[in-house]
């Protein structure tokens, strides 16, 4: 009886060991996406950096359905003011919502999208302010965050600041990627208003998008918005571009979330066009974690 009771004991001890000592080893391949137990992400691939504009649209619809799913596995933060708004609203017609990101959320569903008022009461026109606040969640968030998507507002791109917002952008690009060096990046060319006088600011987001594809371009994904947004300077005026008119939320094609502008210092997207055009920020997306 004893021998019975000593081999029972052992084989519960090697039960043990084995369900505890079980699990497999930490991804060493390169393929570590910042995860843990808890994010919820999908597995990212090597990725494929450089730039996405108009053709960034064809691209899209000519993907396999699966294909396109997988961006809805992959944890991603897409922080933004009113023109996001008018592409989160294209993404959702397109079959991939955003869900709404606030202050202290997590990135642990897949697609999150925000806009700076909300997440840390930041206006347009204060671009340094977004980035503090876009890298604290980034931070804050650093095992879980897969993807980031930093996008300026027409307001915040001007001439007497691009400069200073090239400098600022990059210290906080290089800063995230320092703390997470397997976090991909989604850049986007400032958005451009209706507008071309030099008020409004539109060769400045010219300059800051063009350093934008220059810099990062081998290395990550831009969204060249302002490709999209001009037709590919197709809609310019002395040489700066601008928004196509049927690119704009006009009458003929107000915005669900921005309704008509007002004013041709604004650069909001109608919802045709911003189904339309929000392809290449999901195809942006797909390149980044393919």
């Amino acid at each position: 009886m004893s021998r019975l009771l000593i081999f029972l004991v052992f084989l519960f001890l090697s039960v043990s060991f084995f369900q505890c000592g079980g699990d497999p080893e930490p991804d060493d391949s390169g393929n570590n996406t910042n995860d843990d137990s808890n994010t919820g992400g999908g597995a990212l691939g090597k990725g494929q950096p450089g730039v996405v504009g108009l053709a960034g649209v064809e691209a899209w619809d000519k993907l396999a359905a699966s294909e396109k799913d997988r961006i809805k596995t992959w944890n991603t933060l897409f922080l933004h003011q009113s023109v996001g708004q008018d592409l989160e609203e294209g993404c959702k017609a397109n079959g991939f919502p955003f869900d709404y990101y606030g202050p202290n959320d997590k990135t642990d569903r897949g697609l999150r999208g925000g806009i700076f008022v909300d997440v840390g009461g930041i206006a347009n026109g204060n671009p340094f302010e977004k980035i503090r606040v876009f890298r604290e969640n980034a931070t804050r968030n650093k095992h879980l965050l897969q993807i980031a998507i930093f996008k300026f507002g027409y307001a915040d791109v001007m001439d007497d600041n691009f400069e200073k917002v090239k400098t600022e952008y990059k210290a906080f690009v290089d800063a995230l990627r320092a703390q997470s060096p397997t976090l991909r990046f989604v850049h986007v060319t400032p958005p451009l208003v209706y507008s071309t006088t030099s008020f409004e600011g539109n060769a400045a987001k010219m300059k800051v998008g063009q350093w934008m594809k220059d810099t990062f371009k081998s290395t990550d994904v831009i969204f060249d918005l302002q490709e999209l947004e001009s037709n590919n300077g197709v809609c310019q005026l002395n040489n700066v571009w601008r928004i196509c008119t049927e690119n704009r939320n006009t009458a003929s094609d107000p915005s669900d979330v921005n309704g008509i502008d007002s004013s041709d210092g604004q650069g909001h997207i109608g919802k045709k066009a911003g189904q339309r055009i929000s392809k290449a920020l999901l195809m942006s997306i797909y390149n980044a974690g393919k």
